[in-house]
Protein backbone atom coordinates (compact mmCIF):
# COMPACT_ATOMS: atom_id res chain seq x y z
CA UNK A 1 0.00 0.00 0.00
CA UNK A 2 2.79 2.41 0.87
CA UNK A 3 4.62 1.67 -2.42
CA UNK A 4 1.41 2.32 -4.38
CA UNK A 5 0.94 5.72 -2.72
CA UNK A 6 4.51 6.71 -3.61
CA UNK A 7 3.86 5.65 -7.19
CA UNK A 8 0.79 7.92 -7.45
CA UNK A 9 2.67 10.79 -5.83
CA UNK A 10 5.49 10.59 -8.41
CA UNK A 11 2.97 10.77 -11.24
CA UNK A 12 1.21 13.80 -9.76
CA UNK A 13 4.48 15.62 -9.11
CA UNK A 14 5.50 15.02 -12.72
CA UNK A 15 2.17 16.46 -13.85
CA UNK A 16 2.59 19.52 -11.69
CA UNK A 17 6.13 20.05 -12.97
CA UNK A 18 4.88 19.92 -16.56
CA UNK A 19 2.26 22.57 -15.92
CA UNK A 20 4.56 24.82 -13.92
CA UNK A 21 7.38 24.60 -16.45
CA UNK A 22 5.35 24.87 -19.63
CA UNK A 23 5.56 28.65 -19.66
CA UNK A 24 9.22 28.85 -18.56
CA UNK A 25 10.94 27.15 -21.48
CA UNK A 26 13.38 29.46 -23.26
CA UNK A 27 12.03 30.42 -26.67
CA UNK A 28 10.11 33.08 -28.54
CA UNK A 29 8.91 35.91 -26.35
CA UNK A 30 5.65 37.79 -26.61
CA UNK A 31 7.58 40.88 -27.70
CA UNK A 32 9.15 38.94 -30.57
CA UNK A 33 5.75 37.67 -31.65
CA UNK A 34 4.34 41.22 -31.64
CA UNK A 35 7.33 42.45 -33.64
CA UNK A 36 6.66 39.79 -36.28
CA UNK A 37 2.99 40.75 -36.47
CA UNK A 38 3.82 44.47 -36.63
CA UNK A 39 6.33 43.97 -39.43
CA UNK A 40 4.55 41.47 -41.65
CA UNK A 41 0.83 41.17 -40.92
CA UNK A 42 -0.97 41.76 -44.25
CA UNK A 43 -4.01 43.38 -42.64
CA UNK A 44 -1.81 46.01 -41.03
CA UNK A 45 0.17 46.44 -44.26
CA UNK A 46 -3.09 46.95 -46.16
CA UNK A 47 -4.20 49.57 -43.66
CA UNK A 48 -0.95 51.45 -44.16
CA UNK A 49 -1.55 51.37 -47.92
CA UNK A 50 -5.06 52.70 -47.31
CA UNK A 51 -3.61 55.58 -45.31
CA UNK A 52 -1.12 56.41 -48.05
CA UNK A 53 -4.09 56.64 -50.41
CA UNK A 54 -5.91 58.90 -47.94
CA UNK A 55 -2.85 61.20 -47.90
CA UNK A 56 -3.62 62.05 -51.54
CA UNK A 57 -6.80 63.87 -50.48
CA UNK A 58 -4.73 66.89 -49.49
CA UNK A 59 -2.83 67.44 -52.78
CA UNK A 60 -6.13 66.88 -54.58
CA UNK A 61 -7.72 69.65 -52.49
CA UNK A 62 -4.72 71.93 -52.97
CA UNK A 63 -5.04 71.56 -56.72
CA UNK A 64 -7.89 74.09 -56.46
CA UNK A 65 -5.21 76.82 -56.21
CA UNK A 66 -3.37 75.70 -59.32
CA UNK A 67 -3.92 76.42 -63.02
CA UNK A 68 -5.09 73.92 -65.58
CA UNK A 69 -3.43 73.98 -68.99
CA UNK A 70 -4.79 72.27 -72.11
CA UNK A 71 -3.65 72.15 -75.68
CA UNK A 72 -5.49 71.03 -78.77
CA UNK A 73 -4.23 70.45 -82.28
CA UNK A 74 -5.83 69.35 -85.52
CA UNK A 75 -4.80 68.54 -89.07
CA UNK A 76 -7.09 67.65 -91.94
CA UNK A 77 -7.12 66.87 -95.62
CA UNK A 78 -9.81 68.75 -97.53
CA UNK A 79 -10.59 67.93 -101.16
CA UNK A 80 -13.34 69.55 -103.24
CA UNK A 81 -14.50 69.29 -106.86
CA UNK A 82 -17.12 71.78 -108.04
CA UNK A 83 -18.96 71.49 -111.35
CA UNK A 84 -17.28 73.61 -114.02
CA UNK A 85 -14.30 74.37 -111.79
CA UNK A 86 -11.05 72.67 -111.08
CA UNK A 87 -10.71 70.51 -108.03
CA UNK A 88 -8.83 71.75 -104.98
CA UNK A 89 -7.04 70.00 -102.15
CA UNK A 90 -5.46 71.51 -99.04
CA UNK A 91 -4.30 70.54 -95.55
CA UNK A 92 -5.59 72.98 -92.89
CA UNK A 93 -3.83 72.82 -89.50
CA UNK A 94 -4.48 74.46 -86.14
CA UNK A 95 -2.98 74.50 -82.67
CA UNK A 96 -4.54 76.03 -79.55
CA UNK A 97 -3.39 76.28 -75.95
CA UNK A 98 -5.50 77.44 -73.03
CA UNK A 99 -4.87 78.23 -69.38
CA UNK A 100 -7.38 78.69 -66.58
CA UNK A 101 -6.25 80.04 -63.23
CA UNK A 102 -8.78 80.03 -60.35
CA UNK A 103 -8.78 83.28 -58.41
CA UNK A 104 -11.77 82.80 -56.14
CA UNK A 105 -13.88 79.66 -55.73
CA UNK A 106 -16.18 80.63 -52.89
CA UNK A 107 -13.59 79.49 -50.27
CA UNK A 108 -14.02 75.91 -51.53
CA UNK A 109 -10.28 75.30 -51.83
CA UNK A 110 -9.55 76.60 -48.32
CA UNK A 111 -12.30 74.56 -46.68
CA UNK A 112 -11.71 71.56 -48.90
CA UNK A 113 -8.06 71.48 -47.85
CA UNK A 114 -9.01 71.70 -44.17
CA UNK A 115 -11.50 68.86 -44.64
CA UNK A 116 -8.87 66.75 -46.40
CA UNK A 117 -6.32 67.41 -43.64
CA UNK A 118 -8.87 66.37 -41.01
CA UNK A 119 -9.63 63.18 -42.96
CA UNK A 120 -5.92 62.40 -43.12
CA UNK A 121 -5.64 62.82 -39.35
CA UNK A 122 -8.69 60.59 -38.88
CA UNK A 123 -7.02 58.02 -41.11
CA UNK A 124 -3.88 58.09 -38.98
CA UNK A 125 -5.94 57.38 -35.89
CA UNK A 126 -7.72 54.58 -37.74
CA UNK A 127 -4.31 53.13 -38.60
CA UNK A 128 -3.33 53.20 -34.93
CA UNK A 129 -6.59 51.42 -34.04
CA UNK A 130 -5.83 48.65 -36.54
CA UNK A 131 -2.26 48.45 -35.28
CA UNK A 132 -3.55 47.97 -31.73
CA UNK A 133 -6.04 45.36 -32.92
CA UNK A 134 -3.35 43.34 -34.72
CA UNK A 135 -1.00 43.47 -31.74
CA UNK A 136 -3.83 42.41 -29.43
CA UNK A 137 -4.68 39.54 -31.75
CA UNK A 138 -1.01 38.50 -31.60
CA UNK A 139 -1.16 38.57 -27.79
CA UNK A 140 -4.32 36.46 -27.79
CA UNK A 141 -2.84 33.98 -30.26
CA UNK A 142 0.37 33.74 -28.22
CA UNK A 143 -1.44 33.12 -24.93
CA UNK A 144 -3.91 30.71 -26.54
CA UNK A 145 -1.06 28.50 -27.73
CA UNK A 146 0.54 28.54 -24.27
CA UNK A 147 -2.79 27.72 -22.59
CA UNK A 148 -3.74 24.98 -25.03
CA UNK A 149 -0.32 23.35 -24.86
CA UNK A 150 -0.62 23.19 -21.09
CA UNK A 151 -4.12 21.76 -21.33
CA UNK A 152 -2.94 19.10 -23.78
CA UNK A 153 -0.15 18.22 -21.35
CA UNK A 154 -2.62 17.98 -18.46
CA UNK A 155 -4.99 15.83 -20.51
CA UNK A 156 -2.19 13.52 -21.58
CA UNK A 157 -0.91 13.18 -18.03
CA UNK A 158 -4.45 12.40 -16.92
CA UNK A 159 -4.64 9.57 -19.46
CA UNK A 160 -1.40 8.15 -18.03
CA UNK A 161 -2.72 8.39 -14.49
CA UNK A 162 -6.01 6.73 -15.41
CA UNK A 163 -4.24 3.97 -17.30
CA UNK A 164 -2.19 3.24 -14.19
CA UNK A 165 -5.44 3.28 -12.22
CA UNK A 166 -6.93 0.79 -14.71
CA UNK A 167 -3.91 -1.49 -14.38
CA UNK A 168 -4.16 -1.39 -10.59
CA UNK A 169 -7.89 -2.08 -10.80
CA UNK A 170 -7.27 -5.12 -12.99
CA UNK A 171 -4.77 -6.48 -10.49
CA UNK A 172 -7.13 -5.97 -7.57
CA UNK A 173 -9.97 -7.56 -9.53
CA UNK A 174 -7.87 -10.64 -10.17
CA UNK A 175 -7.32 -11.14 -6.47
CA UNK A 176 -10.97 -10.46 -5.71
CA UNK A 177 -10.58 -7.13 -3.92
CA UNK A 178 -12.91 -5.23 -6.30
CA UNK A 179 -15.65 -6.07 -8.78
CA UNK A 180 -15.80 -6.05 -12.56
CA UNK A 181 -17.85 -2.87 -12.29
CA UNK A 182 -14.87 -1.05 -10.81
CA UNK A 183 -12.72 -2.15 -13.74
CA UNK A 184 -15.38 -1.01 -16.23
CA UNK A 185 -15.55 2.39 -14.58
CA UNK A 186 -11.78 2.75 -14.91
CA UNK A 187 -11.92 1.76 -18.59
CA UNK A 188 -14.67 4.29 -19.24
CA UNK A 189 -12.66 7.07 -17.63
CA UNK A 190 -9.59 6.16 -19.72
CA UNK A 191 -11.64 6.31 -22.90
CA UNK A 192 -13.16 9.63 -21.86
CA UNK A 193 -9.72 11.03 -21.06
CA UNK A 194 -8.42 9.95 -24.45
CA UNK A 195 -11.34 11.74 -26.10
CA UNK A 196 -10.48 14.84 -24.10
CA UNK A 197 -6.89 14.64 -25.36
CA UNK A 198 -8.13 14.49 -28.95
CA UNK A 199 -10.38 17.50 -28.36
CA UNK A 200 -7.55 19.42 -26.67
CA UNK A 201 -5.22 18.66 -29.58
CA UNK A 202 -7.84 19.96 -32.04
CA UNK A 203 -8.17 23.16 -30.03
CA UNK A 204 -4.39 23.53 -29.94
CA UNK A 205 -4.18 23.00 -33.71
CA UNK A 206 -6.74 25.78 -34.24
CA UNK A 207 -4.75 28.10 -31.95
CA UNK A 208 -1.54 27.31 -33.82
CA UNK A 209 -3.27 28.04 -37.16
CA UNK A 210 -4.51 31.36 -35.79
CA UNK A 211 -1.00 32.16 -34.53
CA UNK A 212 0.44 31.55 -38.00
CA UNK A 213 -2.28 33.74 -39.51
CA UNK A 214 -1.59 36.67 -37.18
CA UNK A 215 2.13 36.42 -36.42
CA UNK A 216 3.28 34.90 -39.71
CA UNK A 217 5.13 31.77 -38.59
CA UNK A 218 4.65 28.64 -36.52
CA UNK A 219 5.02 29.02 -32.76
CA UNK A 220 8.13 27.44 -31.31
CA UNK A 221 8.66 27.19 -27.59
CA UNK A 222 6.95 30.20 -26.05
CA UNK A 223 8.03 32.02 -22.90
CA UNK A 224 5.35 33.03 -20.43
CA UNK A 225 5.15 36.86 -20.46
CA UNK A 226 5.02 39.29 -17.60
CA UNK A 227 1.88 41.17 -16.73
CA UNK A 228 1.54 44.51 -18.53
CA UNK A 229 2.02 47.70 -16.53
CA UNK A 230 -1.37 49.33 -15.99
CA UNK A 231 -2.86 52.57 -14.59
CA UNK A 232 -3.33 52.60 -10.84
CA UNK A 233 -7.12 52.36 -10.99
CA UNK A 234 -10.14 52.27 -13.30
CA UNK A 235 -10.70 56.03 -13.07
CA UNK A 236 -7.16 56.76 -14.26
CA UNK A 237 -7.62 54.33 -17.13
CA UNK A 238 -10.89 55.98 -18.15
CA UNK A 239 -9.31 59.44 -18.04
CA UNK A 240 -6.38 58.38 -20.21
CA UNK A 241 -8.65 56.65 -22.71
CA UNK A 242 -10.80 59.76 -23.17
CA UNK A 243 -7.69 61.69 -24.26
CA UNK A 244 -5.71 59.28 -26.45
CA UNK A 245 -7.97 56.46 -27.62
CA UNK A 246 -7.65 56.42 -31.44
CA UNK A 247 -11.30 55.56 -31.99
CA UNK A 248 -12.40 58.71 -30.16
CA UNK A 249 -9.81 60.85 -31.94
CA UNK A 250 -10.70 59.40 -35.34
CA UNK A 251 -14.38 60.20 -34.79
CA UNK A 252 -13.47 63.74 -33.70
CA UNK A 253 -11.39 64.35 -36.83
CA UNK A 254 -14.18 62.96 -39.03
CA UNK A 255 -16.57 65.40 -37.37
CA UNK A 256 -14.14 68.25 -38.05
CA UNK A 257 -13.96 67.24 -41.70
CA UNK A 258 -17.75 67.16 -41.96
CA UNK A 259 -17.98 70.71 -40.59
CA UNK A 260 -15.52 71.95 -43.21
CA UNK A 261 -17.46 70.07 -45.86
CA UNK A 262 -20.53 72.22 -45.10
CA UNK A 263 -18.53 75.28 -46.11
CA UNK A 264 -17.26 73.49 -49.22
CA UNK A 265 -20.83 72.86 -50.36
CA UNK A 266 -21.84 76.44 -49.51
CA UNK A 267 -19.10 77.62 -51.85
CA UNK A 268 -21.31 76.74 -54.82
CA UNK A 269 -23.64 79.60 -53.74
CA UNK A 270 -20.84 82.19 -53.90
CA UNK A 271 -19.33 83.92 -56.93
CA UNK A 272 -16.35 82.39 -58.70
CA UNK A 273 -13.58 84.25 -60.53
CA UNK A 274 -11.10 82.79 -63.01
CA UNK A 275 -8.32 84.17 -65.15
CA UNK A 276 -8.33 82.55 -68.58
CA UNK A 277 -5.72 82.85 -71.33
CA UNK A 278 -5.51 81.24 -74.74
CA UNK A 279 -3.43 81.31 -77.90
CA UNK A 280 -4.21 79.81 -81.32
CA UNK A 281 -2.36 79.26 -84.58
CA UNK A 282 -4.20 78.40 -87.84
CA UNK A 283 -2.83 77.49 -91.25
CA UNK A 284 -5.58 77.10 -93.86
CA UNK A 285 -4.43 77.37 -97.46
CA UNK A 286 -8.03 77.55 -98.72
CA UNK A 287 -8.54 81.11 -97.50
CA UNK A 288 -6.92 84.30 -98.58
CA UNK A 289 -4.76 84.71 -95.51
CA UNK A 290 -3.58 81.20 -94.98
CA UNK A 291 -1.96 81.74 -91.60
CA UNK A 292 -3.28 83.48 -88.50
CA UNK A 293 -2.26 83.79 -84.88
CA UNK A 294 -4.25 85.11 -81.96
CA UNK A 295 -3.98 85.43 -78.18
CA UNK A 296 -6.57 86.23 -75.57
CA UNK A 297 -6.56 86.89 -71.84
CA UNK A 298 -9.67 87.60 -69.80
CA UNK A 299 -11.12 87.57 -66.36
CA UNK A 300 -14.34 85.63 -65.89
CA UNK A 301 -16.73 86.26 -63.01
CA UNK A 302 -19.55 83.79 -62.44
CA UNK A 303 -22.37 84.67 -60.08
CA UNK A 304 -24.84 81.86 -59.36
CA UNK A 305 -28.42 83.10 -59.19
CA UNK A 306 -30.41 79.92 -58.83
CA UNK A 307 -29.19 76.32 -58.99
CA UNK A 308 -32.58 74.59 -59.12
CA UNK A 309 -32.44 73.98 -55.36
CA UNK A 310 -29.68 71.37 -55.69
CA UNK A 311 -27.03 73.30 -53.75
CA UNK A 312 -29.42 74.23 -50.95
CA UNK A 313 -30.32 70.56 -50.57
CA UNK A 314 -26.65 69.60 -50.55
CA UNK A 315 -25.97 72.13 -47.76
CA UNK A 316 -28.79 70.71 -45.67
CA UNK A 317 -27.48 67.20 -46.30
CA UNK A 318 -23.97 68.23 -45.22
CA UNK A 319 -25.38 69.72 -41.99
CA UNK A 320 -27.20 66.48 -41.17
CA UNK A 321 -24.03 64.50 -41.83
CA UNK A 322 -22.10 66.82 -39.50
CA UNK A 323 -24.75 66.27 -36.83
CA UNK A 324 -24.39 62.52 -37.32
CA UNK A 325 -20.62 62.77 -36.90
CA UNK A 326 -21.02 64.73 -33.63
CA UNK A 327 -23.25 61.99 -32.25
CA UNK A 328 -20.76 59.37 -33.38
CA UNK A 329 -18.06 61.11 -31.32
CA UNK A 330 -20.30 60.80 -28.26
CA UNK A 331 -20.95 57.14 -29.02
CA UNK A 332 -17.25 56.48 -29.56
CA UNK A 333 -16.55 57.90 -26.11
CA UNK A 334 -19.21 55.74 -24.53
CA UNK A 335 -17.97 52.63 -26.31
CA UNK A 336 -14.42 53.26 -25.18
CA UNK A 337 -15.48 53.79 -21.56
CA UNK A 338 -17.46 50.55 -21.75
CA UNK A 339 -14.49 48.70 -23.22
CA UNK A 340 -12.13 49.98 -20.53
CA UNK A 341 -14.58 49.04 -17.78
CA UNK A 342 -15.19 45.55 -19.19
CA UNK A 343 -11.46 44.92 -19.62
CA UNK A 344 -10.69 46.16 -16.10
CA UNK A 345 -13.33 43.93 -14.56
CA UNK A 346 -12.19 40.98 -16.69
CA UNK A 347 -8.73 41.42 -15.20
CA UNK A 348 -10.15 41.60 -11.68
CA UNK A 349 -12.20 38.46 -12.33
CA UNK A 350 -9.19 36.61 -13.74
CA UNK A 351 -7.12 37.48 -10.67
CA UNK A 352 -9.87 36.27 -8.35
CA UNK A 353 -10.29 33.07 -10.36
CA UNK A 354 -6.53 32.46 -10.18
CA UNK A 355 -6.57 32.85 -6.41
CA UNK A 356 -9.55 30.55 -6.06
CA UNK A 357 -8.19 28.04 -8.59
CA UNK A 358 -4.89 27.77 -6.74
CA UNK A 359 -6.77 26.99 -3.54
CA UNK A 360 -8.96 24.57 -5.48
CA UNK A 361 -5.93 22.77 -6.92
CA UNK A 362 -4.34 22.47 -3.49
CA UNK A 363 -7.55 21.25 -1.87
CA UNK A 364 -8.35 18.83 -4.69
CA UNK A 365 -4.83 17.41 -4.53
CA UNK A 366 -5.12 16.85 -0.78
CA UNK A 367 -8.52 15.28 -1.26
CA UNK A 368 -7.16 12.97 -3.96
CA UNK A 369 -4.30 11.84 -1.72
CA UNK A 370 -6.75 11.09 1.07
CA UNK A 371 -9.19 9.25 -1.20
CA UNK A 372 -6.37 7.11 -2.58
CA UNK A 373 -5.23 6.09 0.91
CA UNK A 374 -8.81 5.24 1.86
CA UNK A 375 -9.18 3.34 -1.42
CA UNK A 376 -6.21 1.12 -0.66
CA UNK A 377 -7.66 0.19 2.72
CA UNK A 378 -11.06 -0.52 1.15
CA UNK A 379 -13.09 2.39 2.53
CA UNK A 380 -13.37 4.17 -0.87
CA UNK A 381 -14.57 2.91 -4.25
CA UNK A 382 -12.86 3.15 -7.62
CA UNK A 383 -15.43 5.73 -8.66
CA UNK A 384 -14.44 7.92 -5.71
CA UNK A 385 -10.82 7.87 -6.85
CA UNK A 386 -11.76 8.62 -10.46
CA UNK A 387 -13.93 11.55 -9.40
CA UNK A 388 -11.16 12.94 -7.21
CA UNK A 389 -8.67 12.72 -10.11
CA UNK A 390 -11.14 14.54 -12.37
CA UNK A 391 -11.46 17.32 -9.78
CA UNK A 392 -7.68 17.82 -9.78
CA UNK A 393 -7.44 17.97 -13.57
CA UNK A 394 -10.38 20.35 -13.89
CA UNK A 395 -8.94 22.62 -11.20
CA UNK A 396 -5.58 22.78 -12.98
CA UNK A 397 -7.27 23.56 -16.32
CA UNK A 398 -9.27 26.32 -14.65
CA UNK A 399 -6.02 27.76 -13.27
CA UNK A 400 -4.26 27.59 -16.64
CA UNK A 401 -7.18 29.31 -18.39
CA UNK A 402 -7.42 32.04 -15.75
CA UNK A 403 -3.70 32.78 -15.99
CA UNK A 404 -4.11 33.20 -19.74
CA UNK A 405 -7.14 35.44 -19.22
CA UNK A 406 -5.21 37.64 -16.80
CA UNK A 407 -2.49 38.41 -19.34
CA UNK A 408 -4.98 39.01 -22.15
CA UNK A 409 -7.21 41.24 -20.01
CA UNK A 410 -4.24 43.37 -18.95
CA UNK A 411 -3.26 44.04 -22.56
CA UNK A 412 -6.89 44.55 -23.48
CA UNK A 413 -6.97 47.40 -20.96
CA UNK A 414 -3.98 49.00 -22.67
CA UNK A 415 -5.71 48.63 -26.04
CA UNK A 416 -8.92 50.16 -24.69
CA UNK A 417 -6.95 53.12 -23.41
CA UNK A 418 -4.96 53.53 -26.62
CA UNK A 419 -1.53 52.48 -25.37
CA UNK A 420 -1.16 49.18 -27.20
CA UNK A 421 0.86 50.60 -30.09
CA UNK A 422 4.38 49.56 -31.04
CA UNK A 423 5.74 52.87 -29.74
CA UNK A 424 3.88 52.67 -26.43
CA UNK A 425 5.12 49.11 -25.92
CA UNK A 426 8.66 50.11 -26.99
CA UNK A 427 8.85 47.21 -29.42
CA UNK A 428 12.37 46.80 -30.90
CA UNK A 429 11.29 47.49 -34.47
CA UNK A 430 11.48 50.30 -37.02
CA UNK A 431 8.26 52.19 -36.45
CA UNK A 432 6.07 53.01 -39.42
CA UNK A 433 5.94 56.79 -39.91
CA UNK A 434 2.56 57.78 -41.32
CA UNK A 435 3.76 61.38 -41.78
CA UNK A 436 6.59 60.45 -44.12
CA UNK A 437 4.42 59.73 -47.16
CA UNK A 438 2.05 62.59 -46.33
CA UNK A 439 4.83 65.19 -46.31
CA UNK A 440 6.25 63.68 -49.47
CA UNK A 441 3.05 64.02 -51.52
CA UNK A 442 1.39 67.07 -49.96
CA UNK A 443 3.01 69.66 -52.25
CA UNK A 444 3.55 67.41 -55.23
CA UNK A 445 2.56 68.96 -58.60
CA UNK A 446 3.69 66.25 -61.01
CA UNK A 447 4.36 62.51 -61.15
CA UNK A 448 2.44 59.26 -60.92
CA UNK A 449 5.04 57.20 -59.09
CA UNK A 450 3.94 55.60 -55.81
CA UNK A 451 5.68 53.41 -53.26
CA UNK A 452 3.43 50.38 -53.22
CA UNK A 453 3.75 46.89 -51.75
CA UNK A 454 3.00 44.25 -54.34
Amino acid sequence: MHGGLKHWTRILLASAALVAGAGQVSGETLVQAMVSAYSSNPTLQAERARQRGTDELVPQALSGWRPTVNTEGSIANVWSDSSGASSTENDPKSVAIGLSQPIFRGFKTINGTKAAEANVEAGKQGLLAIEQDILFQAIQAYMNVIRDRQIVGLRQQNVGVLQKQLTAADERFKVGEITRTDVAQSKARVSGAQSSVASANATLAASVANYINIVGHKPGSLKYPRLAKLPRNLEAAQAAASEINPNILAAAYVEEASNHNIEVVKGDLLPAANLQASATFNDNPSVGTSRSESARIEGVLTIPLYEAGRVYSSVREAKHVASQRRLEVIQAGRSVRESVSISWNNLAAAREIIRSAKEQVSAAQLALDGVRQEYFVGSRTTLDVLDAETEVVNARITLVSAERDQIVAAYQILGSIGRLTARDLSLPVEYYDADENYLKVRGKWFGTGADVIE
